[in-house]
């Protein structure tokens, strides 16, 4: 298991800032698209007060779409409710350096309102409950992401100027597992690689991937809240170096018609002692408890889809012979099935290949959890494992839009006993709004196919 040290405790940032070394506190959470919001404190007024109280930000923060536009069908915010705050409460575990910004620290924040009850929406507080259940058999998820990730030459501002079109990739062709191909681009994977570890995080390895330009950096698994957290400072911090080195990366699921970028999830069972319960004595190596969490991933897997695939543009990478999966099924060290098998003894585990980089980590692992509880509960038996190609065979299909995924979720029972009413309706109207921006665009696709020749 992990080590569990905090990265940085409060006395070692006290003597930091007394030191001078540290001056500025960065406070925040992730949102619904996984992305870090908060605020910058200056260091000493953050020991002084929000240490003990935390801090307020804006509901809306949990109501709005991708671009920040105040959107309706949300009960927790609106205007007839006058966008309130909630409280920013510091969770001290998660205090860190940042080294790629000079003096500064940061923490991750749970988000409560007025009368201290949490806000059951929030994407830490959603796999919290998860986790809590998974506590009650006496056990802990233990996860590890793989982020890829496609880098340009562009900065930020440049991509954005040329509407993202004709950027130049760091990379002109496939590169998967090219040293050559890494040693390309080794200077801003070797700050990223460093500074991240800097941040409390263990790196393992980075690689090159399919698209051109495409890279993917590996930390070592952790216990779920945690490497949930690091995955989000991760994309953060790595999107920061990138503009700092003049160059731009983007983790969006699908950014051409070529290999999209991935965000695979493994996870494991652990018991008090921090031994693996996934191993066992049934059929491929299996404990019964593996078997029943498999199988409630099966079971749970078209109808927890917004949850692995959030976005419009995260269902376009499902394409068969892709290495994105588009079959519900499940096989051993199969890169073809939705749910892969890997390990043995101590090391088994089951990885989920449908979510990509766009993910939000936390939601996703919610799921992971909610859905092998599911399993456990119901004594779900696991069909026999794909042992063919999956692209292929006779088995249901993940959803193909999000407009499915999100009938699906809505419907679910699944989700409404887990989550409950109140999540299950925040998430399907995420789902909405996203749909009926999407609709109302005019695409470049149209106006190619259409200016002159229709």
């Amino acid at each position: 298991m992990a080590d569990r040290t905090p990265p940085l405790d409060i006395d070692a940032l006290r003597a930091l800032v007394e030191s001078g070394e540290i001056d500025t506190v960065v406070l925040a959470f992730p949102d619904m698209q996984g992305r870090l919001q908060g605020k910058r404190f200056a260091a000493r007024f953050f020991l002084d007060e929000v240490v003990a109280h935390g801090t307020e930000g804006c509901n809306y923060l949990l109501a709005v779409d991708t671009e920040m536009n105040t959107v309706g069908g949300y009960e927790m915010s609106s205007w007839e409710r006058g966008y309130g705050d909630f409280a920013m409460l510091p969770d001290l575990t998660t205090l860190r350096r940042v080294p790629w910004n000079e003096g500064t620290a940061m923490l991750v924040a749970d988000l409560g309102w007025e009368d201290g009850a949490p806000v059951v929406a929030a994407p830490r507080q959603i796999l919290r409950r998860q986790l809590d259940r998974l506590a009650e058999l006496g056990l802990t998820a233990q996860v590890g992401t793989e982020l890829e990730f496609i880098v340009f030459r562009d900065t930020y501002e440049q991509a954005w100027n040329a509407d993202y079109r004709g950027l130049t990739p760091a990379n002109q062709y496939n590169i998967d597992y090219s040293v050559l191909g890494t040693g390309r681009i080794e200077p801003l994977l070797r700050r990223i690689r460093n500074e991240m570890a800097g941040a409390g995080l263990t790196v393992e390895s980075a690689k090159g991937e399919c698209n051109p330009g495409q890279h993917e950096i590996v930390f070592r698994y952790d216990e779920a809240l945690v490497t949930c957290d690091q995955h989000a400072i991760y994309k953060t911090g790595a999107k920061e170096i990138a503009s700092q080195e003049g160059v731009s990366l983007t983790f969006m699921a699908k950014y051409n018609e070529r290999e999209g970028n991935s965000c695979h999830i493994h996870l494991s069972l652990a018991d008090e002692e921090g031994r693996n319960v996934m191993p066992g004595d049934g059929p491929g190596g299996m404990s019964a408890l593996m078997r029943h969490f498999l199988a409630g991933q099966l079971a749970a897997l078209r109808d927890f889809s917004l949850l692995y695939a959030p976005n419009i543009n995260s269902y376009k990478r499902f394409q068969p012979g892709s290495f994105a999966p588009t079959a519900v099924a499940w096989g051993h060290d199969n890169r073809t099935c939705a749910l892969r098998v890997v390990g043995h003894g101590r090391s088994l585990r089951f990885e989920n290949r449908l979510p990509g980089g766009d993910v939000n980590p936390h939601l996703a692992v919610a799921g992971l959890v909610a859905a092998g509880l599911y399993g456990v509960e119901q004594h779900l038996e696991l069909p026999d494992a794909c042992a063919g190609n999956a692209y292929t065979s006779e088995y249901e299909h993940v959803p193909t839009t999000l407009r499915e995924a999100a009938e699906l979720w809505e419907n679910s029972p699944i989700a409404k006993a887990a989550f409950g009413d109140e999540v299950v309706a925040h998430y399907r109207n995420m789902a909405r709004v996203e749909l009926d921006a999407y609709d109302a665009a005019v695409t470049d696709w149209e106006l190619r196919r259409s200016f002159e020749r229709l």
